[in-house]
């Protein structure tokens, strides 16, 4: 058991913040290092702000560590639209105030107004319903009494059950095309990632996806599908991709740009 301790010590990865001089001024961020990274990564997290990923854990290699400034300042811009993203979000998420009836959220790609009404006098628990009408589309959540203050907790479990249906469906239409059986799949908030496989063939994605486009749900499946077959992010691996979702691009594009919008939903709820 002391082993499997330190095992699991040696592969986490080991943070630390730390202050960036650019060009256009400095940027607070935070140092990752990932025994699993493979390369220099750049991520800006919701929540967090930028996170720089680089290999190795307790002893960085010295050679990445020297390569990290020019990595960085070539991305300036990159970083500091992305940030501006965030705290735009931020600021319209401050602007809504709190989760309440009549705010407007995205679901499948298009925004839905949140009514909220009495649940039924039998109803034993709360439920959503998505209702479309020519006023615009809703999401009508019938609320039991002891949930009238969790209507965040309510929405956030209809959506992830809505993800796993819609996540599962992709995969049943793309895993057989593509040769391959996941080991299983799990559905979580992850920050920096909108989904993920590891090598025993468990795949994980985040519930956001179900407020996005379905196209851009389906290229994220199809990309770690991909994974099962392809470990990697080669000529190969884009090339396979490709044959499922031809515009994959354009959607991965799309969760870059809306990562921000799309972290920001429930945020205060």
């Amino acid at each position: 058991m002391t082993g499997d301790a330190r095992g699991r010590r040696r592969t986490a990865p080991v943070e630390e913040p730390i202050t960036i001089d650019l060009p256009g001024g400095r940027i607070d961020a935070t140092l990752r290092r990932s025994p699993r990274a493979r390369r220099l990564r750049l991520t800006v997290d919701a929540r967090r702000g930028l996170i720089v990923t680089v290999p190795g854990g307790d002893r960085p290699d010295q050679r990445v560590l020297a390569a990290l400034g020019p990595f960085v300042r070539e991305r300036e811009a990159w970083i500091r639209r992305h940030l501006a993203a965030v705290e735009r979000a931020r600021d319209e998420a401050a602007a809504r105030g709190p989760l309440t009836d009549g705010v407007t959220i995205p679901y499948r790609g298009e925004p839905h107004r949140v009514r909220v009404v009495p649940a039924a006098a039998r109803a034993r628990r709360s439920s959503v319903a998505r209702v479309g009408g020519d006023a615009g589309d809703e999401l009508v959540v019938s609320l039991v009494a002891r949930d009238a203050d969790r209507l965040g907790d309510v929405l956030d479990a209809w959506l992830r059950a809505g993800a796993r249906r819609a996540i599962e469906r992709a995969m049943a239409r793309h895993a057989t095309a593509l040769g391959v059986v996941p080991a299983g799949i799990s559905i979580r908030d992850q920050r920096t990632r909108w989904g993920s496989a590891s090598r025993s063939g468990r795949l994980s994605f985040s519930w956001r996806l179900v407020l996005a486009p379905p196209e851009a749900l389906e290229t994220v499946v199809v990309h770690e599908l991909a994974h099962l077959r392809v470990f990697g992010h080669g000529p190969g691996f884009w090339e396979l991709v490709a044959t499922r979702v031809p515009d994959h691009r354009r959607w991965r594009r799309w969760l870059r740009d809306h990562s921000a919008e799309l972290h920001a939903v429930l945020s205060s709820g």
